[in-house]
């Protein structure tokens, strides 16, 4: 407890250490906390006062008063409001000399200008401020909850609350609320999709031996974010950084330094209300000017209101009411399509676009991974489908519907997908979803598609033992005890393959040979390019259950490999060719390898003939003449 007695000593630790590159007992010595014990009440009260709340600052937003004072301050509307002045002032000297015929209903042209002043405000606010409710209404949700060790207890607290030091417990489903270094897990996978834009979950555990400083944020196996989500497994972490200091801090943190770029719409209107400013003060002068000439000084008088009328006349009143009104419907419009639009300007400038850089996961995709080929030794298979309904069909290689129940080869392999998996499949009301891996829910839809009751199979067959999945084996294997005794193997097919002696064709397994094995990688190569992630299966029979240990894994017998991708959206690919039809130049952004992204990008229609894959080291590079040349 030494640690936390000298709290002093760490108060005011600087936060933007390279964490992951220490053993985990170097960064509990510097925040002064207990892997045991965490933190004591004093250290708790003096680090939210000194670090503040675990929560992302923001810009303040706009108050009534100052959404309504937007609404007047482009060029034109103050344009017009200066005519109106003008034009009032001019009735008012009619009148007071007695001319009320002249001008016939007075002060009427001042009064028509600003009403549509007021109403282009008014409609304007009305909008925005809607907007803004809305927004504030999204950030009032429920502060979610975190378990915490402090003082030797386990306890409930508000995330927002938990500060560097913290001994933080995540489990399955929990919502990773600080960033922080792993002390220990035990089989935790993380959906790092939030940070990173990748769908397939990553496996994390404490390191044994520190990371590089330069490892990139999708490598740091011993860390966990904010924002990310625990598909399995639990760990305990020491929470290193809190609020701003965050990678989501980060990222907020430039967003917020942003500036705001006038529209082009704004840029127009505010030079046609400089052209029409200096236009109308250059009527005015000639024609003071001219009358002077003419007519002498004493039409002096009569020549400042015969060319501020000319003046006021030029001022088109109707034309900001008439943009207030067409973005206003525009902004109507994008709402039915679930866009929140704060400013009305904004509308415009969708319309200005000439490129889209999109997020590929959840955004061009998804976020679903979907098995769509299976290739065994000797044959491969198309399935079809979309999302997790349990709905699609198994079709050979000529195109053909197969049961897949019946084909044996295909059926074992079927089985060892529904066996050697962690993840939940939920098909209740039509609501399809998994909880665990996307991977291995892929598997467990695989399963349901071709008929296989998943519950009655994992009871016929119950789990005794397994060796989950780490980063190290690149594999997980489970054993599982009914009439017989098997052993399921899945994850990289090269390295499975190595384990295997044989490979199941029809009921029988047959020894495999260099042509075979070369056939296999040759396939594996082949899905890989395609735009696929693989998996490769295998199994054995075992005479008695053993423990399960590296040596259980040899011998297997290949059942073959099934080939998933985190499926396109449906309307992706009309979006994409209404783009290129509108001269929008679509551009997909992902962590994907480079030949992956590649078959991904071409099977949505971003990537053309002679599509350019360019890594983010290298986009780091270019200039930004270069980046806009490309």
């Amino acid at each position: 407890m030494a640690a936390n007695a000298d709290y002093s000593a760490h108060s005011s630790v600087n936060l933007q250490q390279p964490w992951h590159t220490y053993p985990v007992e170097t960064t509990l010595s510097i925040l002064g906390s207990s892997a045991v014990n965490g933190l004591n009440r004093e250290q708790i009260a003096e680090r939210i006062k000194y670090y503040g709340k675990n929560e992302l600052k923001e810009r303040p937003g706009r108050s009534n008063w100052q959404i309504l004072l937007d609404q007047f301050t482009n060029i034109m509307l103050l344009l017009l409001i200066a005519v109106a002045i003008i034009s009032g002032g001019l009735d008012l000297l009619e009148l007071q000399r007695g001319h009320l015929a002249k001008i016939g209903v007075p002060f009427k042209d001042t009064i028509a200008i600003l009403t549509i002043v007021i109403l282009n405000g008014i409609l304007g606010y009305l909008q925005e401020s809607r907007a803004e409710k809305a927004l504030a209404a999204l950030k009032k949700l429920s502060s979610p909850q975190v378990n915490v060790i402090r003082e030797g207890q386990r306890r409930e607290i508000d995330a927002v609350n938990l500060v560097p030091g913290d001994i933080m417990l995540i489990e399955a489903g929990t919502q990773i609320s600080a960033d922080g270094q792993i002390i220990e897990a035990f089989n935790l996978q993380i959906r790092e999709s939030a940070l990173t834009g990748e769908a397939n979950s990553v496996n994390k555990s404490a390191s044994i031996e520190p990371l590089d400083r330069d490892t990139p944020l999708g490598d740091r196996l011993n860390f966990v974010f904010t924002g990310t989500e625990v598909l399995q497994g639990r760990a305990k972490v020491i929470v290193t950084n809190t609020g701003m200091t965050t990678e989501l801090g980060k990222i907020a943190q430039m967003l917020a330094t942003v500036g705001n770029e006038p529209t082009p719409l704004q840029k127009r209107m505010t030079h046609l209300g400089n052209v029409l400013v200096a236009g109308s003060l250059i009527l005015v002068a000639l024609t003071i000017t001219i009358g002077l000439i003419s007519a002498g000084w004493s039409a002096l008088e009569e020549l400042v209101e015969v060319s501020l009328s000319m003046a006021v006349a030029v001022v088109p009143e109707g034309l900001p009411a008439v943009i207030t009104l067409t973005l206003a419907l525009g902004t109507q419009r994008m709402v039915k399509r679930q866009a929140l639009i704060r400013k009305l300007p904004a509308v415009e400038t969708l319309g200005s676009v000439n490129v889209i850089c999109s997020d590929k996961t959840g955004t061009l995709t998804e976020n679903k991974m979907i098995v769509r080929e299976i290739e065994t030794v000797n044959r491969n298979f198309l399935v079809t489908g979309e999302g997790y309904s349990p709905k699609g069909q198994f079709l050979d290689s000529e195109q053909r519907a197969i049961d897949p129940k019946t084909d044996l080869e295909l059926h074992h392999l079927l089985i060892a997908s529904v066996l050697c998996n962690d993840a939940s499949l939920n098909l209740d009301n039509g609501q399809d979803s998994i909880l665990g891996d996307p991977t291995e829910g892929a598997l467990l839809v695989l399963g349901a598609k071709a008929g296989l009751n998943l519950s009655l199979t994992k009871q016929e067959l119950p789990r005794i033992a397994e060796i989950p999945f780490s980063s190290q084996r690149k594999r997980m294997s489970v054993i599982c005890q009914g009439v017989n005794t098997v052993l399921f193997t899945k994850g990289s097919p090269e390295l499975i393959l190595e384990q295997c002696l044989s490979y199941q064709s029809g009921l029988e397994s047959l020894p495999f040979g260099d042509r075979e094995k070369e056939q296999v990688l040759v396939a594996n190569n082949a899905m890989a390019n395609r735009g696929l992630r693989v998996l490769g299966l295998a199994y054995k029979n075992l005479l008695y259950p053993p423990e399960l240990t590296e040596i259980s894994e040899d011998e297997l017998i290949w059942l073959g490999m099934v080939g998933m991708l985190d499926a396109a959206r449906p309307e992706v690919q009309i979006a994409v060719t209404r783009c290129r039809e509108a001269g929008i130049r679509p551009i997909m952004i992902t962590g994907d390898h480079q030949l992956t992204a590649l078959a991904v990008a071409k099977s949505l229609g971003i990537a053309q003939a002679g599509a350019l894959v360019i890594s983010g080291q290298e986009l780091d590079k270019l200039s930004p003449i270069q980046l806009e040349n490309l």
